[in-house]
């Protein structure tokens, strides 16, 4: 099949340089960067990450969309998003990086990290009590794929882990809560809440301050702690302040941020018992996630369904 027949592939990204997902793509299929004029016929399928508004409803022949991040709320705010199959990005490589940062970060709370760089600074030698990680219940909001990958990992390690999502879901070792009743309950039983939720019109700033003051605070850590690896809208960071001024929360990992890059002046900078890291979790290499996605177009084409396909109802 000639690029021609195939058609070709529309790469529109904002905030990072698009060279490297040009360079793969294009190994295999015609690639351009803006269509040509108003309603490009040529264009079959569109590689995005925060393309320009209404850009992809002006496409006549657009076959599918392929999101290059593991959230798609960028997609959905778009006004003229078409009615053409979106689909996830799912590839080995992100998993694994998923399943390392939170299992760092999960490890780093339980270990009580914070504790011992603040020990160095002041070169003070002691060593405060370490409860076993079986004595610790790690809570994971959200478990998809990335979820599901970092459960297994903390299960293996001993942990008592939690598991909450928006309908039923149940995995082996894990306890298992669904939808608004359940939160409660989930909350109640986490020591460690570790947020892996898309951002949906349901979710987004349901890490609020109500919402942390229900989980688990007299515990084996000595207080709850907060991971954030999902989405920054996810979150209130004034909540996230007041919380751990007023010791609802001991400490808190951030990944993600209601403004990125995060600004200057944002007092979770400097915070103690916060750490920062700059949207890195789980960073979207180009060189695991374009094969499969141009293994799918090709599978498309011989008339095979695509995979990881978002639910549109559902925003994810």
């Amino acid at each position: 099949m000639s690029e021609t027949d195939q058609g070709r592939i529309l790469l529109s990204v904002t905030g990072f340089n698009p060279k490297r997902w040009y360079e793969l793509l294009s190994k295999e299929r015609a690639v351009v960067l803006e269509p040509e004029g108003a309603r490009d016929p040529s264009i079959r399928y569109a590689v995005v990450w925060k393309q320009k508004p209404n850009l992809l409803s002006t496409l006549p022949n657009l076959r599918a969309i392929f999101s290059i991040g593991a959230g798609v709320d960028h997609l959905f705010a778009d006004p003229g998003l078409p009615d053409v199959p979106i689909v996830r990005v799912v590839a080995d490589n992100l998993t694994q990086y998923m399943r390392e940062y939170i299992v760092w970060r999960v490890l780093d709370h339980h270990r009580q990290g914070a504790h011992y760089r603040g020990q160095q600074l002041r070169k003070v030698w002691h060593e405060p009590y370490q409860p076993p990680a079986g004595e610790v219940s790690v809570g994971i909001m959200g478990m998809g794929h990335l979820g599901r990958a970092a459960a297994g990992a903390l299960v293996y390690l001993g942990f008592r882990v939690n598991g909450w999502t928006r309908t039923e879901r149940p995995m082996e070792g894990v306890s298992c809560w669904h939808g608004r009743d359940g939160l409660p309950g989930f909350l109640a039983a986490t020591d460690i809440l570790v947020v892996l939720l898309p951002l949906t019109h349901e979710t987004r700033g349901i890490v609020d301050y109500r919402l942390l003051s229900q989980l688990r605070h007299k515990n084996a850590l000595g207080g709850a702690v907060l991971v954030n690896a999902g989405r920054g809208k996810l979150q209130r960071e004034t909540d996230i302040l007041r919380a751990l001024e007023e010791g609802i929360l001991k400490e808190a990992s951030l990944d993600v941020f209601e403004q990125e890059p995060l600004p200057k002046d944002s007092p979770l900078w400097t915070h103690p018992n916060v750490f920062v890291t700059p949207h890195a979790a789980a960073t979207s290499d180009p060189a695991h996630l374009v094969p499969p996605m141009l293994a799918q177009m090709d599978a498309f084409e011989r008339g095979e369904p695509l995979t990881n396909l978002v639910d549109r109802h559902a925003g994810y």
